[in-house]
C-alpha cells in the first residue's frame, strides 16, 4: 500500500531568548493510503507541529517529508489543492456570513458546487445565514469542518477536529470520516483525546514530548492492556496456588476472595479458578483512555 504521509527522521528546533526547545525529535512515521490515522497527545506533545510541518506552515530543523507523494515545500501550492486541513486554531473573517465564507473558500480551491456546501451544513445543522462572529465555538468549528470536506480532498488533515462540537455532532463527524475513508481518502487527525478516534482510526500513534512513543491499531492497544480480576469462591483459597501464573500480579486473597491484575492471556488462571468451586467472578478490561495516560505520562510498560 503507498504512503500518503512519510516522516523520516523529522526534527523541529525552537529557539527563544537563547532557550533552545526541540518540538520534535527524530519522528519517523508512515500514514497509509486510504487509511484514518489517529495522531494522539496530550496538549504540546508536538501534535499541531507536525501538522504545519506537513503543510509547510513552518520548516523542518532537519529530516524528510513527503506528502502524497510531493515535498510540501517545493510542491505546495499542488499540494495544498488536494488537501483538506482544519487548524486547531481554525480563524476566519468575523464580519462574513457562513455560507459567504465557504463560497470564497470554494472559489479559492477552483470551485465548490453550491449544493455540497449546502448538503455538509445541513448535516452538520450549521446555519449559512448566520454571522460567524455571532457563532459558538462549536458552530464556528463545523464551519472549517465543511471547508475541509467540502472538495473531497484525497488527504485530510484535521487537527483536534471535534473541539467544541456537542456528542451528536461528534457522531456525524464521526460518520464523515467513514465515508472519506470508504472513499479511498485518507484522514489525519490529531487529538487529545482516545474516544474521539477509537470508533473510527484505523491505526494511531501517540506522541509524548515530540518523540514517538508508539504506532499500533486500536486492537494491538486493547491487546497490551490489562484485565482486573475479582474471583469469589465457596470455600477459602490458598494465595499460592495463584502467586505463579503466567500475567497474574498484584495479587491478594482475603478468606473466600480473590483480586488480581493480568496481563496478556488469562488462560492460566480461568484454568486455575477452575479447580474450585466459584461463587462469583468479574474482570474488567483497562479502559484505553487509562492506557493512553499511561503512556502520555511514561509510566506505561
Amino acid at each position: 500500500m503507498s504512503a500518503a504521509i512519510e516522516l523520516t527522521e523529522l526534527t523541529k528546533t525552537y529557539v527563544s531568548r537563547r532557550v533552545v526547545r526541540r518540538g520534535l525529535s527524530g519522528l519517523d512515521l508512515t500514514v497509509r493510503t486510504g487509511e484514518v490515522f489517529g495522531y494522539l497527545g496530550p496538549n504540546g506533545a508536538g501534535k499541531s507541529t507536525t501538522i504545519r510541518l506537513l503543510l509547510d506552515l513552518i520548516r523542518p530543523t532537519s529530516g524528510g517529508i513527503r506528502v502524497l507523494g510531493l515535498d510540501p515545500r517545493a510542491d505546495a501550492e499542488r499540494l495544498h489543492r488536494r488537501i483538506g486541513y482544519l487548524a486547531g486554531d481554525f480563524v476566519v473573517d468575523g464580519r462574513q456570513r457562513a455560507g459567504e465564507c465557504l463560497a470564497f473558500l470554494g472559489g479559492l480551491r477552483g470551485g465548490v458546487p453550491a449544493r455540497r456546501i449546502t448538503e455538509l451544513a445541513d448535516r452538520l445543522e450549521l446555519d449559512l445565514g448566520a454571522r460567524i462572529k455571532s457563532l459558538s465555538k462549536g458552530n464556528r468549528q463545523k464551519v472549517g469542518l465543511v471547508q475541509a470536506f467540502m472538495h473531497d480532498p484525497e488527504l485530510l488533515i484535521l487537527d483536534e477536529p471535534t473541539s467544541g462540537l456537542d456528542p451528536l455532532v461528534q457522531q456525524t463527524f464521526s460518520d464523515m470520516v467513514t465515508e472519506a475513508r470508504a472513499a479511498g481518502r485518507t484522514v489525519f487527525m490529531s487529538s487529545h483525546i482516545m474516544s474521539e478516534v477509537e470508533a473510527v482510526a484505523d491505526r494511531v500513534a501517540i506522541i509524548r514530548e515530540g518523540r514517538l512513543v508508539t504506532t499500533d491499531t486500536v486492537a494491538g492497544l486493547r491487546a497490551r492492556s490489562f484485565l482486573r480480576v475479582r474471583v469469589d469462591f465457596a470455600v477459602p483459597v490458598a494465595a499460592a496456588e495463584f502467586a505463579g501464573l503466567p500475567g497474574v500480579t498484584d495479587l491478594t486473597v482475603d478468606g473466600t476472595t480473590l483480586a488480581c491484575r493480568v496481563d496478556g492471556s488469562p488462560d492460566a488462571l480461568v484454568k486455575a479458578i477452575g479447580r474450585h468451586t466459584v461463587t462469583g467472578l468479574r474482570a474488567d478490561g483497562q479502559d484505553l483512555e487509562e492506557l493512553f495516560h499511561a503512556y502520555y505520562t511514561g509510566r506505561a510498560a
